[in-house]
Formats: C-alpha cells, structure tokens, sequence
C-alpha cells in the first residue's frame, strides 16, 4: 500500500469512527432504542479510533474486538495507551451488547457510560494525531 492509499485508510478508519459517536449519543436520547446499541456503537468508535492508529502506523492487528489487546499494539508515547490503560468494560459491549447471553441487559447508565469512555478514547486519539500533524481538515 502506498503512502497515499494508506493515509486514506487511516481517513476512513477515522470517519468511521466518528461516525459512530454521534450515533451511539444519538441511541440513548431516543426511547425506542435499547440502551444496548449505544453501548455497541461506543464499542464501535473506539475499536475504529484505535485501529486509525495502528493502520497509520502499520501495525498488523488482529479481527478482533479486544480494545486492550488493540490499545496494547499501540507503541509508547501515545496519549490513546497512556491515558486509557484498562478498556475492558467497553469491550465486553462488542459481544454483550449484540447477542442474548447468561450477562445482564445494558441500562441506561451504563450506555451513557460506555459512551462517554468512547469519545475520551476519540479524543485522546485526535489529540495524538494533532501533535504528529495529521490533518483532519475532510474527517471533522
């Protein structure tokens, strides 16, 4: 992959991401969504921030949804693994939040919550991409 082709990548793999946190905020406001999807769409921008990251910085990843395995990748001297050193909660949300299971519906709360870790994890990323001059001009 080219320079070019990869910054696009990282671009869309950005895009994405920001996509979802508009709509995860959007899920909790309305009564008929169940608070589950905007857990899974929390999940969903911090899973796609994180790997924004590692495709700029051509780290192979895994298919997964580990946000602590991706996070791990990550090298030193990155805001996104400095400041969010335990992404568990917000993983379990990839399966949990998608499929019936012996664990507890997501509530309110916890919606609410999943989301608000999410846009920290998209700020610590945008802020890692501002200080290595990445231009995100066509993503906000």
């Amino acid at each position: 992959m080219s320079e070019d082709e990869r910054l696009l990548e990282v671009r869309r793999w950005l895009k994405y991401a920001r996509e979802d946190i508009p709509a995860a905020e959007a899920a909790i406001s309305v009564r008929d969504f169940s608070p589950r999807h905007a857990c899974w769409l929390a999940q969903q921008a911090a899973e796609k921030a994180i790997k924004a990251v590692l495709v700029l910085l051509q780290v192979d990843f895994p298919r997964h949804h580990d946000l602590d395995s991706l996070r791990n990748l990550v090298p030193k001297g990155w805001r996104v693994k400095e400041d969010h050193p335990d992404l568990a909660g917000l993983t379990e949300w990839a399966v949990e939040s998608r499929y019936p299971g012996d664990w507890p519906d997501a509530t309110d709360p916890d919606a609410k919550s999943a989301v608000e870790e999410a846009k920290a994890v998209w700020s610590s990323v945008c802020a890692d991409f501002r200080i290595r001059g990445f231009d995100f001009e066509e993503i906000e």
